[in-house]
């Protein structure tokens, strides 16, 4: 019954869109990034209810009116958003999927998502009924396939468990952070997700921008834009720049790029979330669509940012 999606080869974060990139440069940012080859764009209802005078929607209601000034590139592109969140819309019950759905739908004018993530585990509602919700609203053509996010391997398996049991639409994505830097996921969450044929899509690719190359000792650091600054007191990060950079050079392109071609290439992920504040920001993401590292770069980037 769930539809077979192929997201990537790199997703771009629509958390920006009405918080750091306004209406024009959001536009401008998407335009690129489909000219570029980009299909997939990942939201959520909650973006950007955490700036003043924003109540969240923003972002997707920036992505729908760009959706409707450019007539035909709906068919193109893939929307993920989510649920739970946001303050007036929260958690995951049956009637809150529901109602958040149709205003997501609303604000991205559009009769359909593509990936529909629960954003948050809601261990206050029942499984079997949060899941069953998800099923509905595919079962209505208003959802193609169900993702989760922030879940734990032990609740992943217990929804596995029960859509199994009760035939519904099975969880085709999982967006949890991870990255070069933040390697906690290989532990447990990855192989459960290979067990259960869960495709990855990790958020915080780029670590606040430290695996961008930009913040290094001495830099500017915009602490207001970026935690990168914390991961510049560990020297073993430091030594992982110089491999990146390293290899960067090697291909001709930015850090960015063999950071998020990294990510690409590990067990279960489908494809890296990463986004641009501003066009001049999306070439060095565009770089890494068509960037293969060789087995021994591979090999070099996870053995230096092994912890």
């Amino acid at each position: 019954m769930t539809e077979t999606i192929t997201v990537g080869p790199l997703i771009l974060g629509g958390n920006v869109f009405g918080w750091s990139a306004d209406r024009d440069t959001s536009f401008r940012i998407l335009d690129a990034f489909v000219d570029a080859g980009g299909t997939t764009i990942d939201t959520a209802d909650v973006y950007s209810a955490w700036i003043p005078g924003n109540s969240g929607g923003e972002s997707e209601t920036i992505i729908g009116e760009w959706l409707a000034a450019r007539p035909g590139v709906r068919e193109r592109v893939q929307i993920g958003t989510k649920v739970f969140s946001l303050a007036s819309r929260p958690g995951l019950s049956a009637a809150n999927i529901a109602a958040a759905l149709e205003d997501s739908l609303r604000r991205l004018q559009t009769d359909h998502i593509d990936i529909y993530f629960a954003h948050r585990d809601d261990p206050n509602v029942e499984q079997a009924e949060a899941f069953g919700a998800f099923d509905a609203a595919v079962r209505a053509g208003k959802v193609r396939t169900v993702g989760i996010s922030n879940f734990e391997p032990a609740r992943i398996r217990s929804a596995a468990a029960v859509i199994a049991e009760n035939s519904l639409t099975p969880i085709s994505f999982a967006q949890d952070q991870y990255n070069l830097v933040e390697r906690d996921a290989e532990a447990e969450l990855i192989p459960t997700l290979l067990e259960l044929g869960i495709g990855e899509v990790p958020y915080f690719a780029l670590a606040a921008g430290f695996l961008t190359g930009k913040f290094r000792p001495g830099a500017d650091v915009d602490t207001a834009r970026s935690n990168s600054a914390r991961y510049l007191d560990d020297p073993r990060n430091l030594a992982l720049l110089e491999v990146l950079d390293g290899i960067a050079a090697a291909h001709d392109v930015p850090v960015t790029a063999v950071s998020l071609a990294w990510l690409r290439s590990r067990p279960s992920v489908a494809a890296p979330i990463a986004s641009a504040r501003t066009p001049e920001q999306l070439p060095a993401l565009v770089a890494s669509f068509d960037l293969e590292l060789t087995d021994t770069e591979l090999d070099a980037l996870t053995a230096a940012s092994a912890r």
